[in-house]
């Protein structure tokens, strides 16, 4: 059953930390899961209400096997998975809400386990709308962002998505830093995201443009 409200959540979930992974409310994560740890802490999933924590190192770099985590993460429910023949993974993480931690279990089977409260967030379960988000400076934003980075988009499906999913989706998918990721998952609500990631944007437009100054 999908939870619709916070007071349908665990206080405990398992816990995936991997840098760079942004997931948010509404978003989908596909996951490649092939580490022992991580397949059992699928299976357990699986086996319960399908929750999982995405959450990110503190230090990207860190190659310790329990690094210090970010404060804040996002738990998604498992909507869709399969099994290969090579003994991974394949599953898709749907955004559910975002959650603080206050605490860690033990180890189970070498996954983490995270003791987590989400009253801050319970807005994250509210349908989401179009109201206030500023999409008139986000396209022109995104497509200066696009030509530094060489990326190729579908301007059509762009244009043509709803504003809400265009930020979610964005902010999920654009190479961010880790920690402009984690800002982005902690900005309070979508018109702040949205603001945000128009800054990051700039911010990349305008070292293109230095490094092209210094070139020259």
């Amino acid at each position: 059953m999908i939870p619709t409200s916070i007071t349908e959540l665990p206080g405990t979930i398992p816990v995936f930390p991997l840098p760079g992974a942004l997931l948010l409310p509404f978003g989908k994560l596909p996951l490649n899961i092939f580490e022992p740890r991580y397949l059992a802490m699928v299976e357990d999933a699986l086996a319960g209400d399908r929750m999982i924590g995405m959450i990110q190192p503190e230090d990207p770099e860190a190659v310790a096997d329990d690094p210090s985590l970010y404060a804040i993460g996002c738990a998604g429910r498992i909507t869709a998975f399969s099994e290969t023949d090579d003994n991974r993974f394949l599953i898709t993480l749907s955004g559910l809400c975002r959650f603080d931690v206050v605490g860690e279990q033990p180890l189970k089977d070498g996954y983490r386990r995270a003791d987590v409260e989400w009253t801050r967030f319970a807005g994250d379960m509210e349908t989401l709308s179009d109201t206030d988000l500023p999409r008139d400076r986000l396209l022109p934003a995104l497509r200066d962002y696009c030509q530094t980075r060489n990326i190729a988009a579908d301007w059509k499906a762009i244009e043509d998505a709803p504003s809400y999913q265009l930020v979610t989706s964005l902010a999920m998918l654009c190479p961010f830093a880790p920690n402009e990721k984690q800002a982005l998952l902690e900005s309070p609500g979508l018109v702040e995201r949205a603001e945000l990631m128009i800054s990051l944007m700039a911010m990349a437009a305008l070292d293109r443009d230095a490094r092209d100054t210094s070139i020259n």
